[in-house]
């Protein structure tokens, strides 16, 4: 069996066009819907104000937390400056492992733009994948190579998700932290981990595979959808099939640099805790790096509750209640993981509009890039 997504005799799909690429996303030229948006920024502001109001000032201590910052050292603030710094180096480099032919200089500015607009705007990730697509487009990516790229990227940031909390569990572990009421979060993210991998390294094995798997997820969302909705049906067949005709060339050839790109990314933001965990402890001390990324590692989960951008809040949350449990005082945790926040969030939101004016205007000035050969997926 054979479909239009790829050749006969090759893994290597045939170009789209912009239409059929923006189909494939999902995406459109209509903005973001204006009733969505403010229900989702109503319910995000209402769990903001639970979590930081009601929940985190019974596990940490605001106060506290304030006489921690204020005591950092000038030493502490440039390290703290420094490891920030790295980490939005590397947070341009996603992209241009996942887009042949792509430079640095245009992946960070996509990657950016797209971390200000999904963690900006509640409901914002419909958004942010258009604007990924039109810069990526705009740099001389073909519609092929810019959705296969958005896929791959958005597929390896779950994959690193479920891996972080298991290295986390391990991590508590082998620091000699009591890791045993984590044992079943773990062994849930392994099996999810493994789950995942397997299912997708079988639909980039072979088209029949991905059929299957096609019918089966058929099978079982809409007898869920249906348990609700008699009248609603999703073509998830046609998704599996569009997922494995966008991503394989891609993901055959570059799997490798993109896991090391997604890993690092997370692994500099654990350096920014790290910094400012050491920063605000001081002369106090610190718990050992193996145990306090254990506690990071783990909190990650929260970003599996879509309620919030980036696990805003529920990630907070499991942080502190974590970096408490063994040992850092409340206060010094609160203060390290606002610091944290601050540190992690408010450049990169300041940097990604400063991204989205510069493209606008670049694109303006001198239109989409046009010298040199176009990217494909090779």
């Amino acid at each position: 069996m054979s479909t239009d997504d790829t050749t006969p005799d090759s893994d290597q799909p045939k170009e789209l066009s912009d239409e059929e690429a923006r189909a494939r996303l999902g995406v459109t030229n209509a903005g973001l819907d204006r009733k969505k948006t403010i229900i989702g920024s109503i319910v995000a502001v209402v769990f903001l104000a639970i979590v930081f109001v009601r929940v985190i000032p019974q596990i940490g201590s605001y106060a506290e937390a304030a006489e921690y910052i204020q005591s950092m050292t000038a030493a502490a603030i440039i390290a703290l400056v420094a490891v920030t710094l790295f980490y939005l180096w590397v947070y341009g480099w996603p992209f241009v492992a996942a887009t042949p032919g792509l430079k640095y200089k245009s992946g960070f500015i996509v990657n950016q733009s797209a971390f200000a607009v999904s963690n900006g705007i509640p409901a914002g990730g419909a958004l942010g994948l258009g604007l990924q697509y039109a810069q990526l487009t705009s740099y001389r990516a073909t519609p092929t190579a810019a959705t296969a790229a958005i896929g791959a990227t958005g597929i390896w940031s779950i994959f690193v998700t479920l891996f972080l909390p298991v290295t986390g569990i391990l991590a508590l572990s082998l620091s000699g932290d009591d890791a045993g009421k984590y044992v079943t979060a773990a062994v849930l993210g392994i099996i999810a981990l493994v789950v995942c991998i397997g299912l997708f390294a079988l639909i980039l094995r072979s088209e029949e595979n991905a059929v299957r798997i096609g019918r089966i997820a058929d099978r079982i969302v809409n007898g869920t959808i249906h348990i609700f909705k008699k009248d609603k049906s999703v073509d998830m067949s046609a998704q599996v099939l569009k997922l494995r005709g966008d991503t394989v060339a891609l993901v055959k050839r570059r799997w490798i640099v993109i896991t090391i790109a997604q890993i690092a990314v997370s692994w500099s933001q654990f350096a920014i805790l790290y910094a400012a965990l050491v920063g605000v402890s001081g002369s106090a001390g610190t718990i050992p790096a193996l145990t306090a990324y254990g506690c990071w590692a783990v909190s990650q989960l929260g970003i599996m509750i879509p309620i919030t951008p980036g696990g805003l809040g529920t990630v907070d949350a499991v942080l502190i209640a974590l970096l408490t449990s063994v040992g850092v005082d409340n206060g010094a945790a609160t203060a390290a993981d606002l610091v944290w926040r601050a540190s992690s969030y408010i450049p990169q939101i300041i940097i990604g509009l400063i991204s989205i004016f510069y493209w606008r205007w670049d694109v303006r000035k001198h239109g989409p890039k046009a010298a040199g050969p176009k990217p494909t997926l090779a």
